[in-house]
């Protein structure tokens, strides 16, 4: 396996993409690997230790290749990580042959406040906006799929609000600002498909987030594949021992059902 770190500058801000490749032989006999780039969790002011490295782990173990973008948070404000976001993905197709990274299979999964800058980038990747910050065209940054895991999504009803207060500062307020960054709102015909999954009794982001975003991908026709789990408390990473929290040991463990995400998800991230 090779690992490096390269630096994502956006806005003033600069972010760490951490690079996990697998390594190409001829006695495997893959050419080229789908790629995860992971956006850990952690409302717009941290990201996530249980939501990043463990989950990069989990996806090379199941033979793709994974990055982790610890992206800038508050006092960045929208479009940086977005935009750091979209450079990663770049980045990766610009050296997909060195890399061995198949083009056409690059994913970006997000947890939590990260699920909402993997869905930003999922319906924004071929706006104008975003082209003038980062300098990319829309080739260059399209994601091919989401994977949404306990997503932030809505700044409406059901919202996070912490996430929103730190991805827009003293914009949070602003109606027209909040249904921009609001993604359900923003799906579209050239939004990618989606693997999505939630808890029933998610008291910190309510799974009215992932069954809005269904409903606009259906309305949008494009595919998506969801799972919605009846126990489990939010921030469930892998849902495994090697994931819950520090500070409250066997609260993550409860339900070994909800730890077969991944690979339900492996499986289509292949078949895209």
């Amino acid at each position: 396996m090779e690992y490096n770190c390269y630096d994502i500058s956006a806005g003033g801000y600069t972010a760490q993409l951490f690079t996990y490749l697998l390594s190409s032989s001829p006695e495997i006999g893959i050419e080229k690997r789908p790629l995860v780039i992971i956006c850990p969790g952690g409302g717009y002011i941290l990201t996530s230790d249980r939501e990043s490295e463990p989950v990069a782990m989990r996806f090379l173990a199941m033979g793709m290749h994974a990055f982790v973008l610890r992206y800038s948070v508050e006092p960045a404000r929208f479009p940086v990580a977005l935009s750091q976001l979209a450079k990663s993905v770049a980045l990766a197709r610009e050296n997909a042959e060195l890399w061995h990274i198949d083009p056409d299979k690059i994913v970006v999964m997000g947890f939590s406040a990260g699920g909402h800058l993997a869905a930003s980038l999922g319906v924004f990747w071929g706006e104008s906006f975003l082209h003038s910050v980062t300098g990319l065209s829309a080739g260059q940054i399209k994601p091919n799929g989401m994977a949404l895991c306990y997503p932030v999504l809505t700044a409406s009803e059901y919202c996070h609000a912490g996430s929103f207060e730190a991805l827009l500062g003293e914009a949070s307020g602003d109606p027209e600002k909040r249904d921009r960054v609001s993604v359900e709102k923003q799906a579209n015909p050239q939004t990618p498909p989606a693997f999505i999954w939630h808890t029933y009794e998610d008291l910190s982001v309510p799974v009215e987030n992932s069954l809005l975003m269904m409903d606009a991908l259906r309305k949008n026709n494009i595919p998506f594949e969801a799972h919605i789990y009846p126990k489990g408390r939010h921030g469930l990473s892998l849902a495994t021992a090697l994931t819950e929290k520090a500070e409250e040991p066997g609260s993550m463990t409860g339900n070994p059902e909800v730890s077969g995400w991944a690979e339900m998800c492996a499986r289509w991230i292949f078949d895209l």
